[in-house]
């Protein structure tokens, strides 16, 4: 009796094209809005850190002055914080996975030369701006000192 509720079924499945796909022919579409993982632009990268901070796992580290990016992709849970708060734009979530591997490693982008090199000589220039103001602004506050120095004698003096 069982086989004969079967029949229909198999009669009919024998006939149409198959449900699942034939995968390493095939590659597999991911559907839209789906998470697989986080890649960045590291020549867009600031370094700010907002990324590190917002990112519940603690999985990335953000290094300003080495122009580094590291990501540990075991722990990283595909949340896409990271992404949304990011104010440069520079993290994309990419459909897909990661390729597996033997071990637990962590992923690091360095910036290109050229471009640590535009960023050392930005900060060598606001640091050089930075002391010139300084200098003047204890300049300006001497020259009121001595102002008020020389009303002070002239009051002492009447």
């Amino acid at each position: 009796m069982g086989v004969l509720k079967l029949a229909p079924d198999a009669l009919k499945n024998l006939f149409r094209k198959p449900v699942t796909t034939s995968y390493p022919a095939v590659p597999f579409e991911y559907p839209e809005r789906s998470r697989g993982h986080i890649e960045i632009t590291i020549d867009e990268c600031i370094g700010c850190g907002m990324c590190v901070r917002c990112c519940p796992c603690n999985t990335l580290t953000v290094d300003k002055i080495a122009g580094t990016w590291s990501i540990d992709r075991f722990d990283c849970i595909a949340c896409g914080y990271c992404v949304e708060k990011c104010p440069k734009k520079c993290l994309h979530m990419i459909k897909g996975y990661q390729e597996p591997g033997p071990e637990k490693t962590r992923v690091t982008y360095t910036k290109s030369p050229e471009v640590l090199e535009a960023e050392a000589k930005k900060r060598e220039e606001l640091a050089a701006k930075a002391a010139a103001a300084k200098a003047a602004a204890e300049a300006k506050k001497a020259t009121e000192q001595k102002a008020l120095d020389s009303s002070a004698e002239n009051v002492t003096d009447a």
